[in-house]
């Protein structure tokens, strides 16, 4: 069944495959077929070759390019840093399902970064622009801005927050701990 403008959908239901259209708000792409990511219209643009799911109801905040989000690093692996979000910056509603999202070695931050670990530790607290939605476990992020970045380092000795002790690098007031991190300039220490 081609779904059409008009048509109203739920949640996870098709609308096409990635080959017809392009995803846009309130869709996302899985393994190539286009689904609905909120309940709501349909609107299809065959000029643009993309479709979209527009909300006729007071739902959750959706993750769209470009939206930041606040998030806690939960691994840190190889070239990646997966981060659980908890929410988009500036919205005060809860988001309408558990995101985790991926931050790559060279979206870390600027420059060279010779390991992952001089950026991010588990339990850190960081914030983060999305750059790419696909799917709700496809979610590429970048914190390489001078205001992204790290804004609560956890110790990874005695797990208590720590303090800025200079560009790149915090201090844990319980043991003395000193450790890089790519800090955000709204570090809240």
């Amino acid at each position: 069944m081609k779904v059409k403008s008009g048509d109203i959908v739920f949640p996870g239901d098709f609308l096409a495959v990635s080959e017809e259209v392009l995803p846009s708000e309130g869709t996302y792409d899985d393994d190539g077929e286009i689904k609905s990511l909120v309940v709501g219209e349909v609107a299809r643009d065959d000029r643009n070759k993309s479709i979209k799911v527009i909300s006729k109801f007071s739902t959750p905040p959706v993750l769209r390019t470009g939206s930041r989000v606040i998030g806690e690093v939960i691994d840190v692996r190889g070239q990646r840093a997966l981060v659980r979000i908890h929410s988009i910056k500036g919205n005060r509603r809860a988001l309408a399902t558990y995101f985790v999202g991926g931050v790559h070695v060279s979206q870390a931050k600027k420059g060279y970064l010779s390991k992952l670990t001089e950026a991010f530790r588990i339990g850190d607290i960081v914030e983060a622009r999305v750059t790419k939605v696909m799917g709700l476990d496809g979610i590429d992020l970048q914190t390489s801005s001078r205001d992204l970045g790290v804004i609560k380092a956890m110790c990874t000795r005695c797990r208590h927050f720590m303090e800025i002790n200079g560009r790149d690098e915090v201090r844990c007031p319980n043991c003395e701990n000193r450790e890089k991190r790519k800090l955000s300039a709204n570090y809240e220490g």
